[in-house]
Protein backbone atom coordinates (compact mmCIF):
# COMPACT_ATOMS: atom_id res chain seq x y z
CA UNK A 1 0.00 0.00 0.00
CA UNK A 2 2.84 2.40 0.69
CA UNK A 3 4.32 1.77 -2.34
CA UNK A 4 1.54 2.30 -4.44
CA UNK A 5 0.71 5.86 -2.68
CA UNK A 6 4.32 6.60 -3.20
CA UNK A 7 3.81 5.36 -7.14
CA UNK A 8 0.69 7.78 -7.41
CA UNK A 9 2.15 10.95 -5.35
CA UNK A 10 5.01 10.86 -8.20
CA UNK A 11 2.76 10.73 -11.60
CA UNK A 12 0.94 13.12 -9.69
CA UNK A 13 3.97 15.47 -9.32
CA UNK A 14 5.11 14.48 -13.15
CA UNK A 15 1.26 15.20 -14.79
CA UNK A 16 1.78 18.52 -13.21
CA UNK A 17 5.30 18.99 -14.74
CA UNK A 18 4.20 18.29 -18.23
CA UNK A 19 1.18 20.60 -17.90
CA UNK A 20 3.12 23.35 -16.79
CA UNK A 21 6.05 22.61 -19.82
CA UNK A 22 3.00 22.80 -22.12
CA UNK A 23 1.50 25.67 -21.41
CA UNK A 24 4.79 27.45 -21.45
CA UNK A 25 6.05 26.33 -24.67
CA UNK A 26 5.05 28.47 -27.49
CA UNK A 27 5.05 32.04 -26.00
CA UNK A 28 7.18 34.38 -27.20
CA UNK A 29 9.26 37.08 -24.72
CA UNK A 30 6.56 39.74 -23.62
CA UNK A 31 8.99 42.75 -24.94
CA UNK A 32 8.74 41.36 -28.61
CA UNK A 33 12.23 40.37 -28.77
CA UNK A 34 12.42 36.52 -29.52
CA UNK A 35 15.06 34.58 -28.13
CA UNK A 36 15.56 32.51 -31.48
CA UNK A 37 15.86 29.36 -29.30
CA UNK A 38 13.42 27.45 -31.48
CA UNK A 39 11.94 24.17 -30.24
CA UNK A 40 8.17 24.99 -29.91
CA UNK A 41 8.17 28.37 -29.94
CA UNK A 42 7.14 30.56 -32.66
CA UNK A 43 8.05 33.78 -34.16
CA UNK A 44 5.58 36.50 -35.67
CA UNK A 45 6.15 38.04 -38.75
CA UNK A 46 4.79 40.97 -40.67
CA UNK A 47 4.34 41.14 -44.31
CA UNK A 48 2.19 42.50 -46.88
CA UNK A 49 -0.73 39.83 -48.13
CA UNK A 50 -1.56 41.64 -51.20
CA UNK A 51 2.08 42.00 -52.93
CA UNK A 52 2.98 39.85 -55.98
CA UNK A 53 6.81 39.55 -55.56
CA UNK A 54 7.19 40.95 -52.11
CA UNK A 55 4.45 39.43 -49.95
CA UNK A 56 1.30 37.68 -51.07
CA UNK A 57 -0.91 35.07 -49.18
CA UNK A 58 -1.72 32.26 -51.96
CA UNK A 59 -2.94 29.42 -51.97
CA UNK A 60 0.12 27.63 -51.75
CA UNK A 61 1.19 29.77 -48.68
CA UNK A 62 3.52 32.95 -48.53
CA UNK A 63 5.59 34.26 -51.82
CA UNK A 64 7.93 36.98 -52.33
CA UNK A 65 10.81 38.63 -51.53
CA UNK A 66 9.77 39.81 -48.69
CA UNK A 67 8.63 36.36 -47.52
CA UNK A 68 12.02 35.04 -48.36
CA UNK A 69 14.28 37.50 -46.36
CA UNK A 70 11.82 36.95 -43.15
CA UNK A 71 12.39 33.54 -43.68
CA UNK A 72 16.30 33.31 -44.08
CA UNK A 73 16.29 36.03 -41.08
CA UNK A 74 13.94 34.02 -38.83
CA UNK A 75 15.96 30.65 -39.53
CA UNK A 76 19.32 32.47 -38.72
CA UNK A 77 17.27 33.40 -35.58
CA UNK A 78 16.73 30.20 -34.91
CA UNK A 79 13.20 28.91 -36.19
CA UNK A 80 12.39 26.64 -38.38
CA UNK A 81 9.75 28.12 -41.73
CA UNK A 82 6.68 25.93 -39.48
CA UNK A 83 7.43 27.94 -36.40
CA UNK A 84 6.49 31.24 -38.45
CA UNK A 85 3.56 32.75 -37.78
CA UNK A 86 3.11 35.23 -40.46
CA UNK A 87 0.76 38.22 -40.07
CA UNK A 88 -0.83 40.71 -42.67
CA UNK A 89 0.89 44.31 -41.80
CA UNK A 90 -1.12 46.82 -43.82
CA UNK A 91 1.31 50.60 -43.89
CA UNK A 92 -0.91 52.30 -41.39
CA UNK A 93 -0.74 49.34 -38.59
CA UNK A 94 3.07 48.79 -38.74
CA UNK A 95 4.20 50.82 -36.05
CA UNK A 96 0.95 50.03 -33.80
CA UNK A 97 1.65 46.15 -34.54
CA UNK A 98 5.37 46.68 -33.04
CA UNK A 99 4.69 48.62 -30.50
CA UNK A 100 2.06 46.05 -29.29
CA UNK A 101 3.93 43.16 -29.97
CA UNK A 102 2.16 41.63 -32.19
CA UNK A 103 4.71 40.54 -34.34
CA UNK A 104 8.47 40.61 -33.37
CA UNK A 105 9.31 41.99 -37.24
CA UNK A 106 8.18 43.28 -39.63
CA UNK A 107 9.35 43.17 -43.56
CA UNK A 108 6.69 44.70 -45.52
CA UNK A 109 8.37 47.39 -47.94
CA UNK A 110 9.00 48.89 -45.27
CA UNK A 111 10.86 52.14 -45.91
CA UNK A 112 13.16 53.51 -43.39
CA UNK A 113 12.31 57.65 -42.53
CA UNK A 114 13.15 59.89 -39.75
CA UNK A 115 9.51 59.80 -38.52
CA UNK A 116 8.84 55.90 -38.49
CA UNK A 117 12.57 56.08 -36.49
CA UNK A 118 10.77 58.01 -33.72
CA UNK A 119 8.40 55.18 -33.01
CA UNK A 120 10.71 52.41 -34.23
CA UNK A 121 13.56 50.68 -34.72
CA UNK A 122 15.00 49.49 -38.36
CA UNK A 123 17.58 46.64 -38.83
CA UNK A 124 19.18 47.06 -42.81
CA UNK A 125 18.18 48.66 -45.40
CA UNK A 126 17.71 44.95 -47.69
CA UNK A 127 17.02 46.49 -50.42
CA UNK A 128 17.09 50.14 -52.28
CA UNK A 129 13.97 50.44 -54.44
CA UNK A 130 12.88 53.93 -56.15
CA UNK A 131 10.05 55.65 -56.96
CA UNK A 132 8.79 54.23 -61.03
CA UNK A 133 6.65 54.11 -63.48
CA UNK A 134 5.20 50.99 -65.00
CA UNK A 135 4.10 51.19 -68.77
CA UNK A 136 3.15 49.04 -71.71
CA UNK A 137 5.99 47.18 -73.09
CA UNK A 138 5.38 48.68 -76.65
CA UNK A 139 5.18 52.50 -75.58
CA UNK A 140 7.84 54.41 -76.34
CA UNK A 141 6.76 57.68 -76.06
CA UNK A 142 7.31 57.77 -71.92
CA UNK A 143 11.44 58.30 -71.86
CA UNK A 144 11.45 60.39 -68.65
CA UNK A 145 8.76 61.77 -65.89
CA UNK A 146 8.56 64.72 -68.00
CA UNK A 147 6.67 62.58 -70.94
CA UNK A 148 3.93 62.00 -68.75
CA UNK A 149 2.24 65.29 -69.32
CA UNK A 150 -0.89 64.77 -70.75
CA UNK A 151 -0.62 60.97 -69.81
CA UNK A 152 -3.14 59.14 -68.28
CA UNK A 153 -1.37 58.18 -64.41
CA UNK A 154 -3.37 56.04 -62.21
CA UNK A 155 -3.73 57.27 -58.92
CA UNK A 156 -4.24 54.99 -55.96
CA UNK A 157 -6.32 56.04 -53.42
CA UNK A 158 -4.25 56.60 -50.20
CA UNK A 159 -0.54 56.69 -51.82
CA UNK A 160 0.85 60.28 -53.09
CA UNK A 161 3.32 58.81 -55.48
CA UNK A 162 0.84 59.98 -58.81
CA UNK A 163 0.63 63.14 -57.25
CA UNK A 164 4.32 64.11 -56.22
CA UNK A 165 4.79 63.84 -60.34
CA UNK A 166 1.99 66.05 -61.49
CA UNK A 167 3.07 68.16 -58.40
CA UNK A 168 6.93 68.11 -59.45
CA UNK A 169 7.72 67.07 -62.65
CA UNK A 170 4.35 66.61 -65.04
CA UNK A 171 1.83 69.42 -63.94
CA UNK A 172 -0.16 68.31 -66.71
CA UNK A 173 -0.46 64.04 -66.33
CA UNK A 174 -4.23 63.29 -65.93
CA UNK A 175 -4.64 61.59 -62.49
CA UNK A 176 -6.87 58.72 -63.04
CA UNK A 177 -8.31 57.06 -59.66
CA UNK A 178 -8.05 53.68 -59.10
CA UNK A 179 -8.67 51.58 -55.44
CA UNK A 180 -5.75 49.59 -55.91
CA UNK A 181 -2.55 49.04 -57.81
CA UNK A 182 -3.94 45.77 -59.25
CA UNK A 183 -6.96 47.71 -60.17
CA UNK A 184 -4.84 49.52 -62.27
CA UNK A 185 -3.06 47.03 -64.36
CA UNK A 186 -6.13 45.98 -66.76
CA UNK A 187 -6.46 49.43 -67.40
CA UNK A 188 -2.81 49.78 -68.37
CA UNK A 189 -3.53 46.65 -70.13
CA UNK A 190 -6.03 47.68 -72.41
CA UNK A 191 -4.85 51.52 -72.82
CA UNK A 192 -7.52 52.99 -70.34
CA UNK A 193 -4.30 55.10 -68.68
CA UNK A 194 -0.62 55.29 -69.94
CA UNK A 195 1.40 54.81 -66.25
CA UNK A 196 1.28 53.50 -63.09
CA UNK A 197 3.54 54.71 -60.14
CA UNK A 198 5.00 53.72 -57.00
CA UNK A 199 7.87 52.01 -55.42
CA UNK A 200 10.05 49.75 -58.50
CA UNK A 201 10.24 46.84 -56.35
CA UNK A 202 6.35 46.73 -56.76
CA UNK A 203 5.79 47.55 -60.09
CA UNK A 204 8.70 44.55 -61.04
CA UNK A 205 6.34 42.11 -58.68
CA UNK A 206 3.46 43.03 -60.31
CA UNK A 207 5.12 42.34 -64.48
CA UNK A 208 6.75 39.49 -63.10
CA UNK A 209 3.01 37.60 -62.68
CA UNK A 210 2.66 35.16 -65.15
CA UNK A 211 -0.64 36.68 -66.79
CA UNK A 212 1.64 39.97 -67.54
CA UNK A 213 4.83 38.63 -68.67
CA UNK A 214 6.29 40.49 -71.45
CA UNK A 215 3.17 42.95 -71.26
CA UNK A 216 5.20 46.06 -69.14
CA UNK A 217 7.89 47.27 -68.69
CA UNK A 218 9.84 49.43 -66.29
CA UNK A 219 10.86 52.98 -66.95
CA UNK A 220 13.77 52.81 -65.27
CA UNK A 221 13.86 56.48 -63.80
CA UNK A 222 14.83 56.25 -60.01
CA UNK A 223 12.35 59.29 -58.99
CA UNK A 224 13.11 58.46 -55.15
CA UNK A 225 15.15 56.42 -52.89
CA UNK A 226 13.67 54.11 -50.32
CA UNK A 227 15.46 52.22 -48.11
CA UNK A 228 13.46 48.70 -47.11
CA UNK A 229 14.41 47.60 -43.53
CA UNK A 230 13.06 45.43 -41.09
CA UNK A 231 10.75 47.72 -38.21
CA UNK A 232 11.47 45.80 -35.08
CA UNK A 233 10.09 47.28 -31.58
CA UNK A 234 11.83 50.08 -30.39
CA UNK A 235 14.87 48.80 -28.09
CA UNK A 236 14.94 45.22 -28.97
CA UNK A 237 18.10 43.52 -28.99
CA UNK A 238 16.72 41.79 -32.42
CA UNK A 239 18.14 44.74 -34.08
CA UNK A 240 21.34 43.05 -34.23
CA UNK A 241 20.67 40.08 -35.02
CA UNK A 242 18.22 40.71 -37.70
CA UNK A 243 21.68 42.73 -39.07
CA UNK A 244 24.18 39.85 -38.88
CA UNK A 245 21.70 37.39 -40.51
CA UNK A 246 20.76 40.14 -43.72
CA UNK A 247 24.74 40.16 -44.16
CA UNK A 248 24.82 36.25 -44.03
CA UNK A 249 22.17 36.61 -46.59
CA UNK A 250 24.02 38.35 -48.80
CA UNK A 251 27.31 36.68 -48.22
CA UNK A 252 26.02 33.44 -49.03
CA UNK A 253 24.11 34.22 -52.40
CA UNK A 254 21.10 34.30 -51.27
CA UNK A 255 19.77 37.79 -51.32
CA UNK A 256 20.68 37.57 -54.98
CA UNK A 257 18.67 34.42 -55.47
CA UNK A 258 15.48 35.61 -53.68
CA UNK A 259 15.79 38.84 -56.20
CA UNK A 260 16.31 37.06 -59.18
CA UNK A 261 13.56 34.44 -58.29
CA UNK A 262 10.66 36.89 -57.72
CA UNK A 263 11.48 39.96 -59.66
CA UNK A 264 13.26 38.25 -62.91
CA UNK A 265 10.59 37.94 -65.03
CA UNK A 266 10.19 41.86 -65.05
CA UNK A 267 13.35 42.38 -65.78
CA UNK A 268 14.05 44.63 -62.90
CA UNK A 269 17.30 46.61 -62.62
CA UNK A 270 17.83 46.60 -59.24
CA UNK A 271 20.66 47.89 -56.83
CA UNK A 272 23.28 45.90 -55.48
CA UNK A 273 22.17 44.49 -52.13
CA UNK A 274 22.78 47.80 -50.03
CA UNK A 275 25.28 47.53 -46.67
CA UNK A 276 23.81 47.87 -43.41
CA UNK A 277 23.07 51.26 -42.02
CA UNK A 278 23.66 52.91 -45.36
CA UNK A 279 20.49 55.00 -45.77
CA UNK A 280 20.37 56.94 -49.11
CA UNK A 281 18.62 59.87 -48.48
Amino acid sequence: MKLRKVTAASATVLALALTATACGSGDGDDNGSGSGSGGDKKIAIGIKFDQPGLGQKTPQGYAGFDVDVATYVAGKLGYSEDQIEWKESKSADRETMLQRGDVDFIAATYSITPERQEKVDFAGPYLLAHQDVLIRADDDSIKSPEDLNDKKLCSVTGSTSAQNIKDKLAPKAQLQPYPTYSACLPGLQNGAIDALTTDDSILAGYAAQAQFKGKFKLGGFKMTNENYGIGVKKGSDLKAKINDALEAMVADGSWEKAVKDNFGPADYKYEPAPKIGDIKS
